[in-house]
């Protein structure tokens, strides 16, 4: 049985929940956990930067017309790739566009345009390449659209499966300068009680961040992540609690954060 409107609303009541977004992509988590009367603290450890427009890449742009599918990563891959291609030209009406995830799916939307592929669940690498469609690819000339230094496993697949595969990386993420002072501070009275990250570099750049004394306060907490991969990165960085949300998006990290709190606190 669902919960009420109202317990909903109170599910995080007095709970500080560490945000560590970028600030650009943050609003809506944090939207959420303030509807359940959490208290959402934004301490961002990536920053999205478009990448260079060189010669390599503007060319593949141009080139667009030899591929059949095209693969974006993520929602910084379709806002930093479509800016790019947009401005010089159209989309092939024949490109086939394919998404890891229903957040990137919407950022398409905000283009005015549809996803065609989309796992109907785990919004992952691995679902992605579940689909029919991705496994017929013998012969395919397929641009995968991501951010510099992602993984490897979508091409490597695809290039078993028979296709030819190339990389568009148009964007980078960089670890912002901050000032960890008034998060400290929070940490040491006790106002932040469940953390969230979204990537391993967000795990990695926190605990960088924070300093030594941040980092020991942080790993005491419970840690919210969008996969088992990245939990497995982080109990390797040693925290000890770690949920893991069911599903990619917002939504779903909100609601793990709820779980979470629910086995620490209660």
């Amino acid at each position: 049985m669902n919960a009420s409107p109202k317990a909903r609303a109170q599910s995080l009541k007095g709970v500080g929940v560490l945000v560590t977004r970028p600030a650009q992509q943050a609003a809506e988590l944090c939207e959420l956990i303030e509807e359940q009367g959490g208290r959402a603290l934004l301490f961002p450890v990536l920053e999205i930067v478009a990448a260079e427009e060189s010669p390599a890449l503007l060319d593949l742009v141009d080139r667009l017309d030899e591929f059949d599918i095209a693969i974006f990563i993520s929602a910084n891959a379709v806002d930093k790739a479509l800016s790019l291609i947009l401005a010089r030209r159209p989309l092939p009406a024949h490109l086939q566009l394919a998404v890891v995830g229903n957040s990137t799916a919407r950022q398409l939307q905000e283009f005015g345009i549809h996803a065609d592929l989309i796992p109907a669940q785990g919004f992952n690498s691995e679902a992605l390449l579940a689909l029919p469609e991705m496994r017929e690819v013998h012969g395919k000339n397929i641009v995968i659209f991501r951010g510099a230094g992602g993984r490897e496993l979508l091409a490597q697949a695809l290039r078993e499966r028979g296709a030819r595969v190339e990389y568009a990386e148009v964007y980078r993420r960089t670890k912002p300068q901050a000032d960890v002072s008034a998060l400290l501070e929070e940490l040491r009275q006790n106002k932040v009680q469940v953390v969230t990250a979204t990537s391993s570099e967000a795990v990695r750049n926190l605990l960088e961040m924070a300093g030594k004394e941040g980092a020991q306060r942080l790993r005491a907490l419970p840690l919210v992540v969008l996969s088992a991969r990245i939990a497995e990165d982080a109990r390797a960085l040693g925290f000890k609690s770690v949920t893991v949300a069911q599903l990619a998006g917002d939504e779903a990290l909100a609601e793990a954060v709820v779980q979470a709190v629910r086995r620490r606190y209660t």
